[in-house]
């Protein structure tokens, strides 16, 4: 499973973010409606905000959001890391 990191400077749940860490899940079956680049600028939409996770397991936290941007839809599967200073992307994809 090959990951991509990208430097960032946010704050999500109160927890300060340095870098944004995605999975290459989406490039298997959404591809052709998001990149990297995309991801990238929905994670930043993240930033000052507060969500509740669906699931926890041991020290990770996920969470699933549906974004707006630029009058399109987006689903962002994501978690974050107990003590750690990333936010990982599972997942992300258009939604109709």
């Amino acid at each position: 499973m090959a990951r991509q990191s990208f430097k960032t400077f946010l704050r999500i749940n109160n927890q300060m973010i340095t870098q944004i860490v995605i999975d290459d899940h989406y490039e298997l079956k959404h591809s052709k409606s998001i990149s990297l680049d995309l991801i990238v600028e929905l994670v930043e939409l993240l930033d000052g905000q507060n969500f509740r996770a669906i699931d926890t397991k041991n020290d990770f936290s996920y969470f699933v959001n549906t974004l707006d941007f630029k009058n399109k839809k987006y689903k962002l599967v994501w978690l974050l890391e107990k003590h750690q200073l990333y936010v990982g992307v599972v997942n992300a994809y258009r939604r109709k």
